[in-house]
């Protein structure tokens, strides 16, 4: 086991971190939430990987936000408190700032403290005019939202990049209801979905050429072993990335190459060659469906955006 465990007081945050996986990897099948890739590595093989020739999703919701930034803004209206869920390195949020009208504050909300911090330092740069305050916290869980010293007429949240298809569909109605009660009557969303199409687009998409989301997954093992002192022997697990046509998601996981026991803070894990580790589904929605799961947690439809092929879309909730 590394000393970095036993030698340095454990965060709150690696607590969390380290129950959750101990949690995980005792289940049958063993399994580690997609929320722990974002470290300052993870955040930043996601960047790359959407950089990716294969990886359309990033591509195309730029596409969406570059022909359609300007009507999404008018539908937000004015004076706003537009609240970003992981919101990354805002590269699609540029788009949106440069045409909302006289918004009241920016909120960004991520999980890498490291990675939000760079962020907003550039994002203050460009926009000295709006205010900016960052909350690095699990969008997951219950958030508080700072107070703005700017009058604002309402709260819209924006939910980029199809996050929302990690969330198998009843913690996705979940999270929709606690965004809502964010908002508040009156409040809005705007919300990236990935739509699906033929499976052999979507599978690309996991399994990029190059090889960088097989890095993205596997840095969970390696967070695990940096952070919690964990002895993964990342060679020995591979990335697996398959579309259930079923549920219309993809299921991704990491599969152990060979008989072995592996340590994390004094716990052992048997690996059989072949079991693996669930860690990411990614869900592929038709505009109906989910805007009928959004009804149920108080959102109405009032505008939807696609690329021209329809492989992605950017929906316009309110909550009347």
């Amino acid at each position: 086991m590394s000393n970095s465990a036993t030698t340095r007081p454990r965060a709150a945050a690696d607590s969390v971190f380290l129950a959750d996986t101990l949690a995980g990897l005792s289940g049958d099948p063993k399994r580690l939430p997609c929320k722990y890739f974002y470290d300052r590595r993870g955040s930043q093989l996601f960047d790359a990987i959407c950089e990716q020739p294969e990886y359309y999703l990033t591509r195309l919701e730029l596409e969406i936000m570059q022909r359609y930034a300007k009507d999404m803004a008018d539908a937000l209206d004015s004076h706003v408190m537009l609240i970003e869920f992981g919101s990354g390195s805002s590269t699609k949020t540029h788009l949106l700032l440069e045409h909302l009208h006289l918004p009241a504050t920016y909120v960004p909300v991520d999980i890498s403290g490291e990675h939000l911090a760079i962020t907003v330092r550039q994002l203050r740069s460009d926009y000295p005019d709006i205010e900016i305050l960052p909350v690095c916290a699990d969008f997951t869980r219950d958030i508080s939202l700072p107070k703005s010293r700017q009058p604002l007429s309402h709260r819209a949240a924006y939910f980029p990049g199809s996050t929302i298809g990690n969330l198998q569909p009843p913690a996705a109605q979940e999270l929709l209801e606690g965004i809502a009660k964010i908002c508040g009557r009156g409040g809005g969303l705007l919300i990236g979905i990935d739509l699906q199409k033929d499976i052999d687009t979507i599978e690309a998409a996991y399994n990029d050429a190059a090889g960088v989301t097989a890095k993205f997954n596997l840095n969970m093992l390696g967070r695990i072993n940096r952070d919690l002192g964990g002895e993964f022997d990342i060679d020995s697990f591979q990335h697996r990335a398959r579309y259930d046509e079923i549920h219309h998601r993809v299921d991704i996981r990491l599969v152990s190459q060979r008989d072995q026991a592996v340590d994390v803070d004094g716990q052992t894990f048997q690996f059989e060659e072949g079991e693996t580790i669930h860690t990411e589904f990614s869900h592929k929605y038709t505009i109906d469906t989910f805007a009928d799961l959004a009804n149920e947690a108080g959102f109405v439809l009032r505008a939807s955006w696609t690329d021209s092929a329809e492989y992605f879309a950017v929906l316009h909730l309110i909550i009347p």
